[in-house]
């Protein structure tokens, strides 16, 4: 089981690292309450911060990936575990629910600990192929259709593109 980020109170580490889970807790990143969180759980193993493809093959290694804030309004780092094919275990609120919903791709639950061994039996390529599907390219996709079904008389042209120190007349 592994969690991603900064090592924080507002991450809320200590709800995921309380709990009684079969395998190995394994924390990545650093902050003011590393230290601390070293002391009072010694039996999970903190990595330290992580980047490129070092973060990448810790995050394809872990069965499951614990997202126990309460607080974040997104979480990108969701879909960079999905995307290496571990799926996610959280609270259901904003955030995992913008990213999971309802999909097969994470557990949900207010009991962190159930929702951490609900997570094991998920699909590893269905997480990635989820994740997959959620570009930068496809989400402006997905703005720009809103943004028609809102004025549907009014249709988006194209963007011009105009060249440094060009005037622009209309």
């Amino acid at each position: 089981f592994m969690t991603v980020g900064r090592v924080a109170v507002e991450k809320n580490l200590e709800a995921f690292l309380a709990l009684n889970l079969p395998g190995s807790k394994v924390v990545i990143g650093d902050g003011p309450q590393k230290a601390e969180l070293e002391r009072r759980y010694p039996k999970a193993k903190f990595l330290g911060e992580k980047t490129g493809a070092d973060l990448t093959s810790h995050l394809a290694a872990a069965d499951v990936f614990v997202f126990p804030s309460l607080t974040d309004t997104f979480g990108v780092v969701q879909l960079e575990a999905l995307a290496c094919g571990t799926p996610v275990a959280a609270f259901p609120v904003t955030g995992p629910l913008d990213v999971i919903a309802d999909h097969p791709v994470g557990a949900l639950d207010t009991d962190l600990r159930r929702a951490c061994i609900g997570a094991l039996s998920l699909s590893r390529e269905a997480c990635r192929q989820f994740a997959l599907e959620r570009s930068w390219e496809n989400s402006a996709r997905q703005f720009i259709g809103n943004l028609s079904a809102l004025q549907p008389s009014r249709s988006l042209r194209p963007v011009r593109h105009v060249a440094a120190g060009s005037a622009v007349r209309g």
